[in-house]
């Protein structure tokens, strides 16, 4: 019997995903976790009356969305004073994603990203056969002159900076991301994720929406508390978002999340106090993180990065020990941010759990790593 005729490229491709789901890992432990600070979710939920409207919507589920997201995309475009034709909507930031890459990249073209980066826009560039060129972090941030300099260097056609930053948490002022722009090789288009956008101490960057150099994405998975929804917009200049068109899948966001996305828009009071409850569990993890002798990075997102005082491998025990006992957290990849842990914001509750797990999970990996000292109690 022959095998199937996958192409060279998908031959060639490492059989993973950039995420192990809290899921998959509730089923390998047996257990569910007690608290849930993994993912970057809101644990405070969406609106009620984003609920309320998905669940009216919920009975006409038999019909497609409609394709042109129009009601949303008029919304959108209100809201974010822009013109409806710069507004682009798919399933999230991870599926506009895949839809820019594919209009952008084909086999051999060069991107460029951080390494340790957001990892799912590197499965995208890596699927459709781009070159993916890294620059290391500057200190805990993303390095726009480096990103601009290797992109000069390779003849990058896309450019990726988060903003705020996942998986540190830092952030850049609105000016410094708008000079990027001209710092842009010819034809090149900056891929501005702008995911925790609503967590930002200041203003967002002032760009023209009509720009073509770029393009900055924005999602309801986080402040707005809808991730499972799955909805997500761009953008950008009428002309990119017309092209989207041409790869998008037309019937990818379903009615529930457009109804439930528009009712969240309209609810200016939810996103506000969600904004505040999150800055107080903030500053709650950077209280935990204190007393048990680690340090709290600044946080411009709705996680904190925690540094645990030493390298990746102590740092993953940790998190092990976190896991172990019913705690879902993650932590960077890549070194040296790879000796923090990474802790979504949450309701007392799952600080409680936070705060009684932490001390026997850094006891467990001081245990395991007696030639290095005892760990950092403060």
């Amino acid at each position: 019997m022959r095998g199937t005729r996958y192409t060279d490229l998908v031959r060639g491709l490492p059989a993973t995903v950039p995420f192990v789901g809290p899921e998959a890992q509730e089923r390998a432990r047996g257990a569910a976790f007690r608290a849930r600070l993994g993912a970057n979710e809101s644990v405070f939920g969406p609106s009620p009356r984003a609920v309320a409207a998905m669940g009216a919507a919920a009975a006409d589920a038999w019909k497609y969305g409609d394709p042109e997201n129009h009601d949303l995309r008029a919304a959108l475009a209100a809201h974010e004073g822009v013109p409806a034709a710069s507004i682009v909507i798919g399933e999230g930031i991870d599926g506009l994603l895949g839809d820019l890459v594919r209009l952008l990249i084909g086999p051999g073209d060069a991107v460029v990203t951080s390494d340790g980066a957001y990892p799912t826009f590197n499965y995208h560039a890596a699927g459709h056969g781009g070159a993916l060129c890294k620059v290391p972090y500057r200190g805990d941030c993303e390095d726009p002159d480096a990103l601009l300099a290797k992109a000069a260097e390779t003849g990058a056609k896309l450019v990726y900076l988060s903003n705020p930053d996942n998986p540190m948490g830092s952030w850049h002022a609105a000016g410094t991301v708008e000079a990027m722009l001209d710092g842009l090789p010819e034809g090149c288009v900056l891929c501005l994720d702008e995911a925790y956008a609503q967590f930002l101490p200041g203003p967002a960057p002032r760009i023209a929406p009509d720009d073509p150099r770029v393009i900055r994405f924005r999602t309801f998975s986080k402040a707005y508390g809808m991730a499972g929804a799955r909805i997500g917009y761009g953008i950008c200049a009428p002309g990119l978002a017309a092209a989207f068109d041409k790869v998008r899948n037309h019937f990818g966001v379903n009615r529930i999340a457009q109804a439930g996305a528009l009712a969240a828009l309209a609810d200016a009071d939810w996103l506000q106090d969600v904004v505040a409850r999150v800055a107080g569990a903030r500053a709650r993890i950077g209280e935990i993180a204190a007393a048990n002798g680690l340090h709290a990075l600044p946080s411009a997102a709705n996680f904190v990065a925690v540094d645990c005082g030493r390298g990746g491998d102590f740092a993953r025990a940790v998190l092990a020990g976190l896991i172990a006992r019913g705690v879902f957290v993650r932590m960077p990849a890549a070194a040296p941010q790879d000796r923090c842990i990474r802790i979504s914001a949450g309701r007392p509750a799952d600080l409680a759990a936070l705060q009684e797990a932490l001390p026997g999970a850094l006891e467990d990996a001081g245990s395991g790593d007696a030639g290095h000292g005892d760990w950092p109690r403060g």
